[in-house]
């Protein structure tokens, strides 16, 4: 169905905004056998959008079709179930998804899908849920959910669920998506860390953000078990200092302009996506999440 069809029939429209990691720093792994990080997460204008109708029969259903995702697995609904206990019995949704964040990129989509529908869901179900409830029942769907319910650009430690807000330049970017994708559990579960590294201090942390200083520690990992990954890599970086996103397997660089994005895009390799996109400072639906819309 298209946009105009689904409110036409009684459905709100949401957008979950795409992440980039700006950097990403493996400290050591945690007992529980999660990894601590470092990174700066900047929200971008990639959207997937959902559109959600309410109804009274205490269903939450899945209205669209993802051939690689069951409906029992979707964190969306996933998401919608972990609410519902503070909505009314009565309270149900019909969710419709419609995927523009390419899947198992490093992008976040699936998080900030799931984010979303909290965030919409809290305000249509009117559970009154604060921010920071959101963000603890979010964690417990993924590491980088709570991030999306922070809604700004993020300093973040632990698993990525410590956060602190983190002013970051304006700045356009181009994201490469490679038609391969990456298992985020494998990359993790096949790195070697030779030796902790020492955190940074994020007083000490330059806004001033240098390329060149700034590495994500899974990408060797990523190109040396991903060919095809590893020749996009190969092309993007010499427009730019190419660098990986998350766990792979989207790469981006900054741009001086969005058309000098266009025509970089243009040239992509065959089988891989590209999108000339905007760092954001907020969250669209940020207001929302705070009450004061």
């Amino acid at each position: 169905m298209q946009a105009n069809e689904l409110k036409e029939n009684g459905y709100q429209e949401f957008l979950a905004p795409a992440k980039l990691n700006l950097f990403l720093h493996v400290i050591n792994k945690r007992l529980d056998g999660y990894h601590n990080i470092q990174t700066v997460f900047q929200l971008i204008d990639l959207y997937d959008n959902l559109f959600i109708k309410t109804n009274k029969s205490g269903l939450i259903r899945r209205t669209s079709h993802h051939a690689n995702i069951q409906e029992s697995d979707d964190l969306t609904i996933k998401a919608a179930h972990l609410l519902k206990p503070f909505a009314n019995k009565q309270s149900g949704a019909d969710i419709f998804i419609k995927k523009t964040i390419p899947m198992g990129g490093g992008l976040g989509g699936g998080s900030s899908d799931a984010a979303t529908a909290l965030i919409a869901l809290n305000a249509l179900w009117d559970c009154q849920l604060t921010q920071q409830e959101l963000q603890e029942l979010a964690l417990k769907l993924g590491a980088d959910v709570p991030f999306f319910i922070f809604g700004q650009n993020a300093w973040a430690e632990g698993i990525g669920e410590k956060l602190t807000p983190f002013q970051t330049t304006p700045q356009d970017y181009l994201v490469i998506a490679p038609r391969e994708t990456v298992s985020t559990r494998e990359v993790f579960e096949s790195l070697e860390l030779t030796k902790d590294r020492i955190p940074l201090k994020i007083a000490g942390f330059s806004n001033e953000l240098d390329p060149k200083n700034l590495v994500n520690d899974l990408e060797k990992g990523v190109l040396k078990e991903f060919k095809g990954i590893a020749l996009v890599f190969d092309w993007l970086n010499q427009f730019g200092h190419a660098k990986m996103t998350g766990s792979g397997s989207c790469f981006f660089i900054s741009l001086s302009s969005v058309d000098e994005g266009k025509k970089i895009a243009e040239k992509r390799p065959e089988h891989t996506l590209g999108f000339v996109v905007k760092g954001l400072n907020n969250h669209p639906h940020f207001k929302l999440m705070l009450g004061t819309e």
